[in-house]
């Protein structure tokens, strides 16, 4: 038997637990939040679908009961709010650090060998918070970012490309965020062939800027943050945990001297099972996109900072 909980009941992560229902990665699934009678509601949606989609796994709302979340094996936390007119940077890292902070807290009272996956923003720096406060091994806290950022370059590749989606590969390092992902068109292949063999660098360069602006985009056609591709980012990654596929998924995890750094959580291809993130996987970067890492580290730590002051 396996349990996986999501706390945050909004648009992320509804969408999680559904993708995570429908497709059973979990036996029983907890959604969690502090609005009344919200998570209750979706769940019970949600689980009248279930003789229409032919799923068995089991879902449950509860509205700020962490005893409902005992015994998970993993952990979800999507919990945060958006930037409000007038609202600084530093205020919204301070308001969602204390957010995710609290959650954290509670959660590992009922469930302490969880693993934990971090969707919340700014993602790397609640990822590193979650990490240096909590003292849980760092295979157990993994941030999402990368599996998301990831899909969105294939789904760009594919569209430059005219292909199927399942028959490209791409990956995106780096921190998450519009300025920081690093989209590495070099290892990119459709069915084993470079895809710098086949698109021109003008069709590439595009690639690489829509996949940057991906979230950015999606903002400003919805009015509001995407999830649906977020919410089974999510759960792509949880899934490769509970079922131990040992997929290579960038993701955004502690580094102790891998790819130049040290003391950051920030996107790298990682072996995901059962275990938690369990293997770094290093790409060899060139001297470009060494530097690129860099510069993305730095922008992660500068964040960091604000969080510490």
């Amino acid at each position: 038997m396996s349990k996986v909980t999501v706390v945050g009941a909004g648009n992320v992560g509804a969408t999680c637990a559904n993708v995570l229902l429908f497709n059973e990665v979990a036996n029983q699934i907890v959604l969690l939040d502090i609005k009344e009678g919200l998570a209750e509601g979706k769940a019970l949606d949600m689980t009248q679908t279930a003789s229409l989609l032919g799923f068995d796994s089991v879902i449950k709302g509860a509205t700020n009961d962490y005893l409902a979340t005992a015994d998970s094996d993993v952990v979800i936390i999507t919990s945060g709010i958006p930037r409000t007119p007038g609202m600084t940077r530093e205020e919204l890292i301070g308001v969602n650090a204390g957010i995710v902070k609290g959650v954290v807290s509670n959660v590992l009272k009922y469930s302490p060998n969880a693993i934990l996956v971090i969707v919340s923003n700014p993602m790397d720096t609640m990822t590193y918070l979650t990490l240096k406060s909590t003292g849980l091994p760092k295979n157990h806290v993994i941030g999402m970012g990368g599996a998301l950022d990831s899909s969105r370059f294939k789904a760009y590749l594919s569209q430059a490309l005219d292909a199927n989606p399942n028959e490209v590969e791409g990956l995106v390092i780096g921190g998450h965020g519009d300025t920081t992902m690093i989209p590495l068109t070099r290892f990119a292949t459709y069915k084993g062939l470079p895809v710098a063999s086949i698109l021109s660098a003008e069709k590439l360069d595009k690639v690489v800027a829509d996949t940057m602006v991906g979230g950015a985009t999606l903002t400003a056609l919805l009015k509001t943050s995407a999830w649906y591709a977020p919410g089974a980012a999510a759960s792509y990654l949880v899934e490769s945990i509970l079922k131990n596929q040992k997929k290579v998924i960038p993701c955004c995890v502690y580094l102790e001297g891998e790819y130049g750094q040290n003391d950051i959580c920030i996107g790298v291809p990682v072996v995901v099972g059962r275990n938690g993130w369990e293997k770094i996987i290093d790409y060899k970067l060139d001297a470009k996109e060494q530097e690129l890492f860099e510069k993305s580290a730095d922008a992660v730590r500068k964040t960091n900072n604000i969080l510490e002051n």
